[in-house]
């Protein structure tokens, strides 16, 4: 019975923080539309979005990558140099990961820049 209350716990948390959002959006609209307000400010900058969803999908290419890394780098260390298997693993991918996920920091600050 305990091991049920935990996911349902999540879900619970996950649709209630997307109910809250929609409902809330819902209602600032409605009244801006009730105050006379443009249609077009719901629709925002198409530009910026299309920048949001490159600069995503750089991060998590780069994120993945590192990983993969990560993992190609433990296996080594694990056959070559006799290090520990549950030390290999954990250490590079988290390692790599972060070195991933600061080098997509810097590749977004000069996209930004462009």
């Amino acid at each position: 019975m305990e091991g049920i209350l935990i996911p349902i716990s999540l879900f619970l948390a996950i649709f209630g923080i997307v109910y809250l959002y929609l409902s809330t959006r819902n209602k600032e609209r409605l009244a801006l539309i009730e105050k006379g307000a443009d249609a077009s400010i719901f629709m925002g900058n198409r530009s910026n979005s299309s920048s949001v969803g490159r600069v995503l999908l750089l991060n998590l290419a780069l994120l993945l990558m590192a990983i993969g890394l990560g993992v190609f780098i433990a296996s080594i260390m694990i056959y070559n140099l006799g290090v520990d298997e549950d030390v290999a693993y954990p250490g590079t991918i988290f390692l790599m990961a972060g070195i991933g996920l600061f080098v997509g920091f810097y590749m977004t600050k000069n996209l930004d820049k462009k």
